[in-house]
């Protein structure tokens, strides 16, 4: 069996409510919204997050209402994510189907990510869900500052492995934080319970990241991330940071150099990917991400065992060791 229906198994009641709330948290009675909602429901990809939350709240109590608006306030931002995201990069397919803008065009998809976020602003408010639309908030903010460093990166390039941290703390490993710290405080866990989920969210977060841009150096990942992608957009990720911290100052002003005037010729793309696989630099990243699950790892070692426990780990070693 797949690692996720094992996982989707142990929780599958609480995930069947969370789809319940989910549904019915996203109906609007303008019928080309309501249409969007629906399509963005049909191809609604994995869930990790909103598992992230289910599992965190069952370590420490049951799930309840809280718990469920948590979840989905937390996929509400994330599919807005997506559908600006795809505004943004002038994506036509998401999870294999076309993207909401290959649609609708960009107006009404920007439109539809706003709503999705409002939807879940109205959520925590009309429950008075203050401390969960707090921590949220800043995860936003977070978020944004990391996608925009790393656009300001990709024109500048010049990039540290500090700083590349930095980044997808503040635009990945924020949100998987913020998953398991609200999960948690949906069941009146005291404070050094939610503070334990928030750095173990953040570690499995940056472990996430740090994989899925391993993916980009690997042409037979079956992730649907487009091979060397990332180094055609000029982002520089760990692989490449490692290459060039390690390449002579010439060195590394001609691969910079090819990045920036010959990124979209895929011979000079392969050749930079084959330097990264040479120098060991696929190696030095999975070290780094491995790590990460280790003090992720770390942070559940005095939590009781259960079954959710158990499944939580299978969750972190399936989203920072997969190949898709």
């Amino acid at each position: 069996m797949h690692p996720l229906e094992d996982i989707r198994k142990t929780i599958e009641s609480d995930l069947e409510r969370f789809d319940s709330f989910y549904k019915e948290s996203v109906k609007s009675s303008n019928l080309l919204l309501n249409r969007i909602m629906i399509y963005t429901l049909k191809n609604k990809g994995k869930q990790i997050r909103p598992m992230l939350v289910l599992l965190s709240a069952r370590l420490w109590g049951d799930v309840n209402e809280s718990t469920l608006r948590a979840a989905t306030f937390i996929e509400l931002l994330h599919n807005a994510t997506l559908i600006h995201d795809d505004v943004v990069d002038n994506a036509k397919k998401r999870r294999g189907f076309l993207s909401v803008n290959a649609i609708w065009k960009n107006k009404i998809a920007v439109l539809a990510g706003d709503y999705m976020l409002a939807k879940g602003m109205m959520i925590a408010l009309n429950h008075n869900d203050f401390d969960m639309l707090n921590m949220i908030s800043e995860t936003v903010r977070m978020m944004s500052e990391g996608e925009i460093a790393q656009m300001d990166i990709a024109r500048r390039l010049n990039v540290t492995e500090e700083k590349y941290y930095e980044i997808i703390e503040k635009k990945t490993a924020s949100l998987t934080a913020s998953c398991c710290a609200i999960g948690t405080a949906s069941t009146n866990a005291p404070n050094d319970k939610i503070q334990k989920m928030k750095r173990f969210g953040h570690y499995a977060g940056m472990a996430f990241q740090i994989r899925d841009d391993v993916f980009d150096y690997q042409p037979d990942n079956k992730s649907g991330k487009d091979y060397g992608n990332d180094l055609k957009e000029h982002v520089l990720t760990l692989p490449l940071i490692y290459l060039l911290d390690k390449s002579s100052p010439l060195e590394r002003k001609k691969i910079i150099w090819q990045i920036r005037h010959r990124s979209n010729d895929k011979k000079t793309r392969q050749h930079i990917i084959d330097k990264v696989h040479d120098n060991g630099c696929i190696k030095y990243a999975e070290d780094k991400m491995n790590e990460f699950i280790r003090l992720a790892m770390n942070e559940l070692q005095d939590v009781q065992d259960s079954i959710y426990k158990e499944t939580l780990i299978t969750l972190l070693m399936y989203c920072a060791k997969r190949d898709m």
